[in-house]
């Protein structure tokens, strides 16, 4: 197999026992660019020129925050602030007329439907590491659809693999119809698809067991692969925010 620096975290991703390898490896990008993003870069003009204009989401805040560099965190949300604030200034400053109209196109680049109360909403609607993170993740998936055509080896991980998440299914069959050939893409589909499936109907059978345990005729029966099956049932629809899977990498700064 040819490495690069996309197989080789697919593959990573594809040895561990997991319900998405796609959602794992979203983890690990948002942790890279969180400390990336905490560390140099933060003093970097082109960077703080991209947070001051774009800020950040309410999760990255709150993981940046979780972090020790407190310095870092406040020079950017005060730079970043600094901007808000002028857009607010033209935005608050005109009348009902201006706000529905080109004003948010100047302050944000797009039309707004909704007058000044969508153009704040707008305003503080970017987040850098979103941006990161999902450039990442197509990048990902399109190495998937391509190595299922290229190497055995990765095709025999896939085959044996627990499929994706709703939301990545999604993405990586996106991405298998724009890049592969009608002939691949529809054998690629059937093959990710019957796999997902497959797993859904795993994780809805332990998570009837786990329902079925609370049931005292039940208790003394074995839990099997049930005790977290809430957790991996709900990030398999949504993709991986609870329990064990949505966790970061742990960290001691």
């Amino acid at each position: 197999m040819k490495y690069t620096l996309d197989t080789i975290p697919v593959l990573d991703a594809y040895r561990e026992d997991c319900e998405c390898p796609l959602c794992r490896l979203r983890i690990r990008c948002e942790d890279q660019y969180v400390d990336s993003m905490l560390g140099a870069a933060y003093m970097e003009p082109d960077c703080r020129v991209k947070t001051n204009e774009t800020g950040f989401c309410t999760r990255h805040f709150s993981l940046m925050y979780e972090r020790r560099n407190r310095l870092g965190l406040a020079l950017m949300t005060h730079t970043h602030m600094l901007e808000v604030i002028k857009s607010m200034e033209k935005l608050l400053a005109g009348d009902g007329g201006a706000s529905r109209g080109g004003l948010l196109s100047s302050l944000r680049g797009g039309a707004s439907s909704g007058g000044t109360p969508q153009a704040i909403r707008t305003r503080i609607g970017g987040c850098v590491i979103c941006e990161q993170v999902d450039a990442s993740i197509r990048r990902y998936a399109y190495t998937i659809a391509q190595l299922a055509f290229t190497n055995a080896e990765f095709r025999g991980m896939l085959e044996k693999s627990k499929g994706f998440c709703l939301p990545h299914l999604a993405l990586v069959l996106e991405m298998s119809e724009q890049t592969l050939s009608a002939k691949q893409a529809a054998e690629f589909k059937k093959l990710v698809g019957e796999l997902s499936l497959a797993n859904l109907r795993r994780v809805a059978g332990e998570l009837e067991w786990f329902t079925l345990k609370f049931d005292y005729r039940n208790q003394d029966k074995p839990w099997g692969n049930s005790r977290d099956a809430v957790e991996r049932g709900i990030n398999k629809l949504m993709g991986a925010c609870v329990g064990e899977e949505a966790q970061m990498p742990p960290h001691n700064d």
